[in-house]
């Protein structure tokens, strides 16, 4: 039996331009490509798909991903090394939840009358967290623009890190009500939205038209930045992917 990109795409939840990526790069080729150009998927494909979807929530770069499935022998042994590594995921995940139940409980309890919070142990808040967990990839992308964008971030101030913070949440509500107002990405008002992104992220490097686009599809394909944006609307991440793609195009091209 084979199932369509579309079908594979409805199943995994990951984008047909993501599959094709895949494809492009030698990840994930199709079992085969039909007469009239639709790429299709068999039993086997859809078992290798499930594996880079496993190793990409584990952190690993794509070109990790790729090495690990070239080089192993065993899939059985492989889903089993998969497994304990995600149940030591969930002992993370665990780890947060309760890092951020606790500071929940402590703002709570800790309001003066002056309405201010206080935490008793500081480095509390940071138990779990993983700072450097998304670091090799993009290191391994962009290199010369990860380099610059970390100089940029070594000379911010804290006050600088956070309202640079607020303002990237800021643009996130605005695009949210773009999408949810119905308006098309290429729209003009979206696009001035997306320039003034771009220019956000110039602060810490440059992209040229393919590395914007594929911020934009690291915000889909990436689960924790996924949810960040999705948190604030379902479908954000895409949306903004979309937008994105289209500045790129239009603009730095």
């Amino acid at each position: 039996m084979a199932w369509s990109i579309a079908d594979v795409g409805r199943m995994s939840g990951v984008t047909s331009r993501t599959l094709r990526h895949y494809d492009e790069i030698g990840l994930l080729p199709p079992a085969w490509i039909g007469s009239n150009g639709h790429r299709y998927y068999e039993e086997a494909d859809l078992l290798r798909l499930q594996q880079i979807l496993l190793m990409r929530e584990l952190g690993l770069g794509l070109r990790e991903i790729q090495a690990v499935l070239d080089s192993q022998v065993d899939q059985l042994a492989a889903l089993r090394e998969h497994h304990r590594r995600l149940l030591v995921e969930c002992d993370r995940l665990e780890t947060l939840a309760r890092t951020v139940g606790r500071t929940i409980v402590e703002l709570e309890e800790g309001k003066d009358n002056s309405d201010m919070a206080k935490i008793n142990r500081p480095e509390n808040l940071f138990e779990g967290f993983e700072p450097g967990r998304h670091e090799a990839e993009a290191r391994e992308r962009w290199p010369e623009q990860w380099e610059q964008s970390q100089q940029a971030i070594a000379g911010m101030t804290a006050e600088g890190m956070e309202q640079w913070q607020r303002e990237a949440t800021a643009q996130m509500i605005r695009m949210a009500e773009f999408m949810v107002a119905g308006t098309p990405v290429a729209d003009p008002a979206v696009q001035t939205e997306v320039d003034a992104h771009y220019q956000g992220v110039c602060r810490f490097w440059t992209p040229c038209a393919a590395a914007y686009k594929g911020l934009g599809q690291t915000y889909v394909d990436d689960p924790q930045f996924r949810t960040n944006f999705d948190r604030i609307a379902d479908g954000l991440a895409i949306y903004q992917c979309d937008a994105m793609a289209v500045y790129a195009d239009a603009r730095l091209s």
